[in-house]
């Protein structure tokens, strides 16, 4: 009856909680928030789980060490161990005529106890991932009973498989602190050649008073603070400190121990620190060193501190240098650190619904990927060059209309902050005719220096003395002569134009990223590149950016969570700070992490975690990202390293000019590449019927769901759902079903090989590995049932 409730106990074990973290429900009815986590709806602590009415849980109570965060927990780890852990529950009316999903999740409170501002912000550690989200039939009555509690679910086990994500920013800033090519100096003689363990805290500057929220992270919070400093510093509101080094045993972020961590020659260990109000946080770096008669039981003897306060981190990124002074308060050394600050975004909903950000299925492997559509368009030699203009929606389509399963391109902003596709960093400007060529005078700009408006006047040539074939622009000021003509180097030599498309709008360079989406086929995979500047080894940048980074990136996500949709969006950056701020600023989709590796091709990047393949796999475990992107130079060489990176759970796709040989391109995917990026994909695509996997993902989709359809209609509904005879009522309610199925249709269309979720959704059962959700060949029908 439509409007009536039904009383549901929510009851779910949760493993290995953390002090101060409470567990909470939401889904998709107003009584669990709508898939919003801030209206979600948290549950209380049975202290004794063999009670059978939940108490009130006492945070002081709560358990010690270490977030569960066994990603690859198998169900005979999690049944074995049937004692274990915490039972947390809520009774909560839902409504019986529709079916309810909904998802647990882990969050910290920080409350603000101000009268006059009261607020409430939840800070989320973990959360439940799967496609599938779970579910409480329309059909099902209330599942208490009179004398017994239900069984309690167990945390992140769902549907036959475990998945369970880490959270994303929503008021909390994080600050990573990067230390590496040695940067610990100490002038001290006695000091020298000694192994020093190093200590990062935050610290309050100002006291809140009207604050109230412990520290995470340890079972004393004092032992990780000076012996000199501990009586006048204050402890933040809300803060949570970890620490990663990039090695094969120590890449996932953890708690840091009582004295830190040694650092030895050569190390790259990055402090991340998690804090709700970043301007007034100091921290606080402590130094040990442990005497070399000193027992195993015996502490390290405290050599010296060092602060770093708020004012040196205003920019999102940068690197400063803070001298390390001794507890007699006299200079000893030095420290450099390099650091990003990563805000959430702004006057964002978010929506706990569905994640793709780990999610890869079995069967996407040996993906198609147009490189910036349909291939480059600008190189020394013509035979290599695509015959559309690349990074424009015809070259994106194009691609997309010979079989690429995804396209990948270029992202930068304009001088007015708008996302436009785009591979260079400059454009060169000539303010002559294009009958003048022969005397042209250029002028390097970079595109950040134009404004969209004035990106959409240029007109592209290759100039003829440019080895690298590098695009060259100028603004044709004869009105009568406004038409946009590219040229390739020999175009440009030769006087003869290589591309007619002047007046197609499809073929003009400069598309913005939201027309982009909105255009290109729903069932066409993206791979997004974040463009941004690279320090090189030598110390020198490739531009000097003037946008803030964390703008920038809100900037252009924002445009992406608007009119992304379900499409299977993938983000890449080289910058690998770039890719662990896109996985903590936003909760949907993947990211991978670029990397040229060992190469003879190109300079060497600063950041030592781009100068290989093992180092690049390393960041992304750190960074919680879904996987890697590599120069298939380095594959080539060592091609054992495709299985490296798939052994640690992680997708990989390459890219480069070497992609570019039908040959080649068999053998990597041989190799198990999930994806290689290559120019041309009209002549070197090798399939015979030319369409995405997600389209083929779509259409089996549609044939389950009109099959299902079919079949509801010939014979009737299943007895178990709607038991007795058929009457009006359940007459009515039977064709609604089949109208839903009608319009899931199209939504099956969009979401190309994704989880459907229907009116008559069975659970099936899945298996997991560390690339994500892993689907038999069946499963995407079976989801539509």
């Amino acid at each position: 009856m439509r409007g009536s409730k039904r009383d549901w106990m929510f009851r779910v074990k949760v493993n290995g909680l953390a002090k101060n973290e409470n567990v909470y429900v939401v889904g998709n009815v107003p009584e669990l928030g709508t898939w919003n986590h801030i209206e979600a709806v948290q549950l209380q602590s049975e202290k004794n789980s063999n009670s059978n009415s939940p108490v009130l849980f006492d945070n002081n109570d709560g358990g010690s060490g270490d977030v569960f965060d066994d990603q690859n927990a198998s169900r005979e780890n999690l049944v074995n161990e049937p004692d274990e852990g915490q039972i947390f529950s809520q009774n909560i009316e839902l409504p019986t005529d529709v079916n309810v999903e909904f998802r647990y999740f882990i969050a910290v409170v920080c409350q603000l106890n101000e009268i006059k501002n009261p607020t409430q912000t939840l800070i989320i550690r973990k959360w439940e991932t799967h496609m599938t989200p779970r579910l409480i039939k329309k059909d099902k009555v209330s599942n208490i009973e009179e004398n017994s509690l239900p069984e309690p679910e167990q945390f992140g086990y769902n549907n036959g498989y475990f998945k369970i994500e880490n959270g994303w920013l929503t008021e909390e800033t994080v600050i990573q602190f990067k230390i590496f090519n040695n940067p610990i100096k100490l002038w001290k003689n006695r000091l020298q050649n000694r192994k020093v363990h190093i200590k990062m805290t935050p610290v309050n500057l100002v006291r809140h008073n009207s604050i109230e929220m412990p520290q995470l992270g340890g079972d004393c919070v004092d032992d990780s603070l000076s012996m000199d400093t501990q009586d006048i510093v204050d402890h933040p509101a809300f803060s949570i400190t970890e620490i990663a080094v990039m090695n094969d045993e120590e890449a996932h972020f953890k708690y840091q121990a009582q004295f830190g961590r040694e650092y030895n020659e050569d190390d790259f260990v990055i402090f991340n620190v998690a804090v709700r109000y970043p301007e007034t946080i100091a921290y606080l770096v402590d130094y040990y060193v442990y005497s070399s008669r000193s027992t195993p039981d015996e502490p390290p003897n405290h050599i010296g501190f060092s602060y770093i306060l708020p004012s040196t981190l205003q920019s999102s990124v940068g690197i400063i240098t803070v001298p390390i002074t001794s507890t007699k308060h006299r200079p000893i050394g030095q420290l450099t650190v390099e650091y990003v600050r990563i805000r959430p975004i702004a006057d964002q909903t978010w929506d706990m619904s569905i994640s793709y950000a780990k999610h890869w299925e079995e069967r996407w492997s040996g993906l198609d990927v147009g490189h910036r559509g349909l291939g480059t368009s600008f190189k020394f030699e013509m035979k290599n060059c695509a015959n559309v203009r690349e990074n424009t929606i015809a070259s994106l389509k194009t691609a997309a209309y010979h079989g690429a399963d995804m396209v990948e391109f270029d992202v930068q902003l304009s001088k007015d902050f708008i996302p436009v596709i785009y591979h260079d960093f400059h454009v060169s400007i000539s303010l002559k005719r294009k009958k003048q060529i022969e005397a042209m005078d250029m002028l390097e700009i970079p595109v950040k220096d134009l404004t969209l408006e004035q990106l959409h006047l240029l007109k592209d040539f290759c100039y003829p003395g440019d080895s690298l074939g590098k695009v060259l622009h100028y603004i044709d000021k004869d009105e009568q002569n406004n038409n946009q003509m590219v040229y390739h180097l020999a175009e440009a030599r030769e006087k003869t134009a290589k591309f007619f498309d002047e007046d197609l709008e499809d073929h003009q360079p400069f598309p913005t990223l939201k027309s982009v989406l909105q255009v290109l086929e729903q069932h066409v995979g993206c791979n997004i590149e974040i463009k941004w500047t690279m320090q090189l080894k030598d110390g020198t940048f490739e531009l000097n950016h003037p946008f803030d980074l964390n703008e920038y990136l809100d900037i252009i996500l924002k445009v992406v969570l608007e009119y992304g949709c379900d499409r299977k969006i993938v983000f890449s950056a080289f910058n690998p700070d770039i890719c662990a701020m896109i996985r903590l600023k936003q909760n949907k989709y993947p990211v991978v992490f670029l990397t040229q590796g060992v190469t003879a091709k190109y300079p060497m990047y600063h950041d030592t975690r781009c100068q290989s393949i093992p180092m690049a796999m390393r960041h992304a475990l750190a960074a919680d990202i879904l996987g890697i992107n590599v120069h298939t130079e380095d594959i080539l060489r060592d091609p054992t390293q495709v299985k490296l990176v798939r052994d640690a759970g992680l997708i990989i796709f390459c890219w480069g000019e070497d992609n570019n040989d039908k040959v080649t391109i068999q053998h990597l995917k041989t190799l198990g590449l999930h994806g290689v990026i290559y120019d041309k994909i009209d002549e070197y695509n090798a399939k015979e019927v030319k369409e995405s996997i997600f389209l083929v993902d779509a259409r089996e989709s549609q044939k389950a769901l009109i099959a299902l359809a079919s079949c509801t209609q010939t014979c009737g509904p299943p007895q178990s759902t709607m038991p007795g005879s058929i009457n009006s009522e359940n007459k009515q309610e039977q064709d609604k079903e089949i109208g839903d199925l009608a319009k899931n249709l199209s939504v099956c269309a969009k979401t190309f090989g994704q989880t459907i979720k229907t009116k008559s959704t069975e659970i099936v059962g899945k298996q997991t590995s560390g690339i994500g959700e892993i689907y038999t060949d069946d499963d995407t029908a079976k989801d539509c049932l």
